[in-house]
């Protein structure tokens, strides 16, 4: 039995049985390598499998009617992308790896088992595609009502606390891999302000840029001047149902 990369995430939250492991490996039984730039999956397309991200960086997209590209969500290590395509048949987002990055695939049909035998699981899985939908949600509130600057330190701190959630060592700084025209999508700002924005907060002695690495210096500042809230603290999982046979174990 592979080691699962969901499992992995999953066990950050919960201490997993042998039962559930076993489901979550049986998921991922292919592994794809996509490189640098490449699209995983277009808008439109058949969408038959999503993916977990084991190594590198995702990001979903739409391009809009006037050509310009908007960057809705980042995909880190440990992450799910393309996810959100189990309602439709067709993907509402495009895919692509912003850097040289291997996944996971798993079958949508095989989410069914899950549901089925492995409940508590499944809630888990709810407990975070809603993390990600209200994430998403603060990002649409950002990009609408907040300066250039609260932008670029929102995304650097939310992409800081989701590798340290995930594992990722971040005290020495992050690599970031994004090009100042993909944070721009995702910002909804140009590759010019974004830069003048970066020199701004290292002026302001908020991060420290070096070899191609970004240390937060102050991250409670930054994060204030985001308005970035930290939904991966205080979870609450008191609601999540009992793994199945738990109950049996303990009668």
């Amino acid at each position: 039995m592979h080691q699962s990369c969901l499992a992995d995430r999953l066990g950050r939250f919960l201490h997993l049985a042998e039962p559930e492991l076993r489901a979550l490996a049986a998921l991922e039984d292919t592994e794809r390598l996509v490189p640098r730039g490449t699209m995983l999956r277009a808008e439109h397309a058949a969408s038959r499998e999503f993916y977990v991200v084991r190594r590198g960086w995702m990001y979903s997209s739409i391009l809009l009617f006037d050509g310009n590209r908007q960057i809705l969500s980042m995909h880190l290590p440990g992450e799910f992308a393309g996810e959100v395509g189990l309602a439709w048949e067709k993907a509402p987002f495009t895919i692509t790896a912003a850097t040289d990055t291997v996944v996971r695939v798993i079958d949508k049909a095989a989410i069914r088992g899950i549901v089925e035998d492995q409940p508590r699981i499944a809630a888990l899985l709810l407990l975070l595609a809603q993390i990600e939908r209200v994430t998403l949600a603060d990002r649409l509130a950002s990009i609408g009502r907040t300066s250039a600057k609260s932008r670029v330190a929102a995304l650097l701190v939310d992409v800081l606390r989701r590798l340290r959630a995930g594992g990722e060592p971040v005290e020495e700084g992050i690599v970031l891999p994004l090009t100042q025209e993909e944070i721009g999508d995702a910002t909804g700002l140009t590759a010019v302000h974004v830069n003048r924005m970066m020199r701004h907060l290292t002026d302001d002695g908020l991060i420290v840029r070096s070899n191609g690495r970004v240390r937060i210096a102050d991250e409670a500042r930054l994060a204030g001047i985001g308005s970035h809230v930290d939904r991966y603290a205080a979870i609450d999982l008191s609601w999540l149902p009992p793994r199945r046979g738990e109950i049996d174990d303990r009668a």
